[in-house]
């Protein structure tokens, strides 16, 4: 695997050795000790996948301390353009974002730590995957309107298909403040 540390501190890019023949392909996803070699000792536990649509737009979605995840995600199949927000009090890259297109035809994947806003849009139909470091705790649930005009996150989708709930989410400024 070759890992790709971003230029927002805890951001990792992941390319793993993929080998194909005319039968298909395998690659390794994930393997605890090729990750520690990296600094990388998160605990993983709990799994989830989603499908969407084309043009849909899942974020931006965070869980407050306590219960604030990591996450290694990366696309099964289609492709998506994943996107984050530092939210950490602390960072040098507070309210920055950052994007990475992830493609089943790459199999790259991108580890998240704590301390990030998370969301993605599909550019084509897409099964997303993502390994989390904490389980889902409804209570601490929140995020960040995805369009907030602060961040100025070019999600490369003129009209992308968003739900009612993330329509509601308030902006950057905004959940700073109950953070």
């Amino acid at each position: 695997m070759e890992f790709k540390f971003c230029d927002i501190d805890g951001l990792v890019e992941i390319q793993p050795r993929v080998f194909k023949d005319e039968r298909g392909y395998f690659f390794e996803s994930y393997s605890e000790s090729v990750f520690a070699q990296q600094g990388l000792t998160m605990q993983f536990v709990q799994d989830n996948q989603s499908f969407s649509t084309k043009g849909v737009l899942r974020g931006l979605h965070l869980q407050k301390e306590p219960f604030a995840q990591g996450k290694l995600v990366r696309v099964i199949s289609g492709k998506v353009l994943d996107v984050v927000v530092d939210i950490r009090k602390n960072s040098k890259t507070l309210g920055k974002s950052y994007s990475v297109l992830l493609d089943s035809e790459k199999q790259n994947m991108f580890y998240v730590p704590p301390g990030f806003a998370h969301g993605f849009v599909c550019f084509e139909d897409s099964i997303f995957s993502y390994k989390c470091t904490k389980g889902y705790n409804k209570a601490s649930e929140s995020g960040i309107l995805w369009n907030d005009p602060a961040l100025k996150i070019d999600w490369q989708v003129e009209k992308p298909l968003v739900n009612t709930k993330d329509q509601e989410l308030p902006t950057f400024e905004e959940l700073m403040k109950t953070l």
